[in-house]
């Protein structure tokens, strides 16, 4: 015996928030609705009861009475039949819905059970993403970006149209393994990163590089992290983005760096040369002189033998004296691709100090150098650093050869300014314009005749390559003061 009253199932069809309206089966009149639909559609029953279709559905080709009577008639003949129909409350405000009328066997007859509910809001969710689809589709057709979803072994199983493009693959052409299109070193390098990039874990950063269609090469930084995305897709999301030019253009600096650095440590050397052949020209001179006089007591009759060893023993040792100076030029100049080291400055200034003593002898300038008792340790290249201080005596050097031979001191020192190390070169010549000062290290300056100021210029480079700074000012009673510092050692400073 059922535990319900007849009554209590019509309690129960009242009580639903669902929508439901009861159709005539053969004439299909409304003959009953529930208060959900009474209250969603805005009619009382009474009300509601004598409307047709046209009374109570959008006025719209789609929503004919013609067509809303074949889907009645469809879910008779059928037992059910969905569709979507937009119906009009009682203030006229339209409610898309989707319908499902299906056929009900009552005692009294055949009746048909339309049960409605308000999709609006999934229709407007639908188009929102279909917009937003449409929109993030048109963004990432210009997108600089790649978007991949790789598999086991770098398997690419999505592809963005973006990513196609990077990686030179035609639109219908099938997806390759990412590590076929990656130089040996960079196919290790992803499976690497796709081992390490675990589910939850974070993002990785990477660079890769490829070889593609035709040869070509390039260069690819991006991100890679796990995703799973139920029923979708597992695997390893990889963004990337094209930086050869980036690349190509570091290496062209490195590059033009090392030339810098090649002319840097070559540049005094057509100024050294004058010098060194005057300096060589003396032991040569005596060489000459040994050996002609050795070749005159040959001649000799009854010449003694000890006429003739003496005088070779003096050629060998001018020989030794020309080669000690070959020797010194070759040690200072062929270290070109010397290591950065930790140095003091003051022994730096002592190798350059053989050619500066060279030069000054040649043009009859004095110099004086200074220095401080403790150690100005830095970290460097010193054959660079030496070259600057080359440059900058040499500099110094020549301008006082213009002046009066009592005036040609040039000053050179050493010395500690806070946590850095300082090298000074001092002139007393006419001085530099206060205006000029920042010209000096740019390249173009130049006060010599024949220059190219190409020298301060390579010094500024390497000054700033060793987080120093180089400047010039007036000097303390005339001339000009040119000055660089460098940063003391850490554990120095």
């Amino acid at each position: 015996m059922t535990p319900f009253e007849p009554d209590d199932f019509k309690r129960m069809v009242d009580a639903l928030p669902s929508c439901i309206i009861v159709h005539d089966a053969a004439t299909k009149a409304i003959l009953w609705a529930n208060p959900a639909a009474c209250n969603v559609l805005g009619f009382p029953l009474e009300e509601l009861v004598l409307l047709k279709a046209p009374d109570m559905s959008r006025r719209a080709d789609q929503y004919r009475r013609e067509l809303g009577l074949s889907w009645l008639q469809n879910a008779v003949e059928r037992g059910m039949s969905i569709t979507e129909w937009c119906y009009r409350a009682k203030n006229g405000e339209e409610i898309m819905s989707e319908a499902t009328a299906t056929l009900v066997h009552l005692a009294r007859g055949d009746v048909i059970l339309v049960r409605f509910r308000d999709i609006a809001r999934e229709e407007r969710a639908r188009r929102e993403t279909k917009r937003i689809e449409s929109r993030l589709k048109e963004f990432m057709q210009d997108s600089d970006e790649g978007l991949a979803v790789l598999g086991p072994q770098g398997a690419i199983d999505y592809l963005s149209a973006a990513g196609r493009k990077l990686l030179m693959l035609d639109a219908t052409a099938p997806l390759p393994l990412l590590p076929a299109l990656c130089t040996p070193e960079s196919a290790a390098e992803l499976a690497y990163l796709q081992a390490l990039a675990l589910p939850d874990g974070p993002t990785l950063p990477l660079v890769f590089e490829t070889r593609l269609a035709h040869g070509a090469r390039r260069w690819f930084q991006g991100s890679c992290r796990h995703i799973d995305i139920e029923g979708d897709l597992t695997g390893h999301l990889l963004h990337f983005r094209d930086i050869t030019y980036q690349v190509e253009a570091e290496q062209a600096r490195r590059e033009q760096q090392a030339l810098l650095e090649y002319l840097a440590r070559h540049n005094a050397m057509g100024e050294m040369a004058a010098a060194i052949a005057h300096e060589l020209s003396q032991p040569l001179a005596a060489i000459r002189n040994y050996l002609e006089g050795a070749v005159l007591r040959l001649r000799m009759p009854g010449a003694s033998s000890e006429g003739v060893i003496a005088g070779l023993h003096g050629a060998t040792r001018q020989v030794e004296h020309a080669s000690a100076i070959i020797s010194s030029v070759r040690g200072y100049v062929v270290k070109l691709e010397q290591a950065e080291e930790r140095a003091d400055l003051h022994a730096i200034l002592a190798d350059s100090r053989y050619f500066i003593e060279l030069k000054a002898a040649e043009h009859g300038v004095r110099l004086a150098f200074s220095g401080t008792a403790e150690p100005l340790l830095v970290n460097c290249e010193k054959i660079l650093i030496g070259q600057v201080i080359l440059n900058l005596a040499f500099n110094a050097i020549e301008e006082m050869q213009r002046f009066p031979a009592t005036r040609r001191l040039v000053r050179i020192g050493c010395a500690r300014h806070g946590d850095r190390a300082l090298l000074s070169v001092q002139d007393q010549g006419d001085g530099i314009e206060a205006s000029l000062h920042e010209r000096l290290f740019d390249g173009f300056f130049t006060s010599k005749v024949s220059g190219n100021g190409i020298g301060l210029a390579l010094c500024k480079n390497i000054i700033g390559r060793h987080h120093g700074d180089i400047w010039a000012e007036a000097a303390d009673g005339g001339g000009a003061l040119f000055q660089f510092s460098l940063p003391l050692a850490p554990d120095h400073a």
